[in-house]
């Protein structure tokens, strides 16, 4: 009776069954973990010990990461797990708010898995090692082919992209609303001895920075946070000098609704017609629009656009 009882209240915690739930579908480490369910890592972790202890987790190391999976026995329905695994599977299958952010993270955790771990190609080719690869050595590797230029990075979050950015460009200029996202992303900044970015503090439709004083505009997942995106995209357009270039990436229209409570998120996307439509109405020529790659069953998908300022 202690020990059903100890399992009973273990269970009776929300972020305990999310994360069996998750574990069911995915090995998963910390950080992953972290990151797909928006909690502290200290929280995490201490879940995990738990449902370690009560035998319902299982711990693996390779390499450099500790990964944690269901315990196959659970997943098996053996005893002492019999009756409440198929009862908790069930229960699991009714997807709510939670549970489908969740799943929306998870396959961004399984994309950037996709993007920079060891496999490429098709059929027979997906076997194939090939070390070193990562999206982050392209985009370095293809900024060598850019003259030196001075770009912002409009709406940049923590920073990642602003940082590869810095690797080929003159200057950026790094603007976000939030104070505390952008003291993370100066703190990674300073950890990796990048030197030339300014960060300024802005909204999206009112950049801190003077008429035509960068070459390159970038607004990567920024758009669908913005208030009002067709005047976000208009100072863009102020900021570039005469053939300068903007590049969005942002998502496709969508009807996962949990974003907008879960992640803040003020549009669902946006469709290639309307979002060809917003930049060409900002004043921009030779405007492209094309959807990124997406995996089925994956809720999201990105659409990559370009344009000019001619004039």
């Amino acid at each position: 009776m202690k020990t059903a009882s100890a399992v009973m209240r273990l269970l009776g915690d929300e972020a305990r069954l999310r994360l069996l739930r998750l574990l069911a579908r995915e090995a998963l480490n910390v950080t992953e973990l972290t990151a797909v369910m928006g909690l502290a890592q200290s929280g995490v972790s201490r879940h995990l010990g738990l449902l370690k202890d009560a035998n319902l987790v299982t711990e693996e190391r390779t390499g450099n990461f500790t990964w944690y999976r269901l315990n196959p026995d659970v997943a098996a329905a053996a005893r002492p797990y019999a009756s409440i695994w198929p009862w908790l599977s069930e229960t699991f299958e009714a997807a709510n708010a939670a549970t489908r952010a969740d799943d929306g993270r998870l396959e961004e955790v399984r994309r950037v898995r996709r993007e920079n771990f060891d496999q490429h190609g098709g059929g027979e080719e997906r076997t194939q090692l090939v070390p070193g690869r990562s999206w982050a050595a392209w985009s370095r590797a293809l900024g060598l082919l850019l003259p030196a230029v001075d770009v912002a990075d409009l709406g940049c979050g923590e920073g990642y992209l602003t940082i590869e950015a810095a690797h080929w460009a003159k200057r950026v200029y790094a603007i976000d609303r939030l104070p505390s996202v952008l003291d993370r992303a100066k703190q990674m900044a300073l950890r990796r001895k990048v030197k030339n970015i300014t960060w300024k503090r802005g909204e999206l439709e009112q950049v801190p920075l003077a008429d035509g004083s960068v070459d390159i505009a970038i607004a990567s997942q920024a758009l669908h946070h913005a208030k009002d995106p067709a005047k976000a995209l208009t100072e863009a357009y102020r900021i570039l000098r005469p053939s300068g270039r903007l590049v969005v990436l942002d998502l496709r229209q969508h009807d996962e609704a949990w974003v907008r409570d879960t992640l803040g998120d003020q549009w669902l996307g946006f469709s290639a017609d309307q979002l060809e439509a917003l930049i060409a109405e900002a004043g921009f020529d030779r405007v492209t629009v094309r959807t990124g790659a997406r995996k089925s069953g994956d809720p999201f998908a990105v659409l990559i656009a370009a344009g000019t300022r001619t004039k």
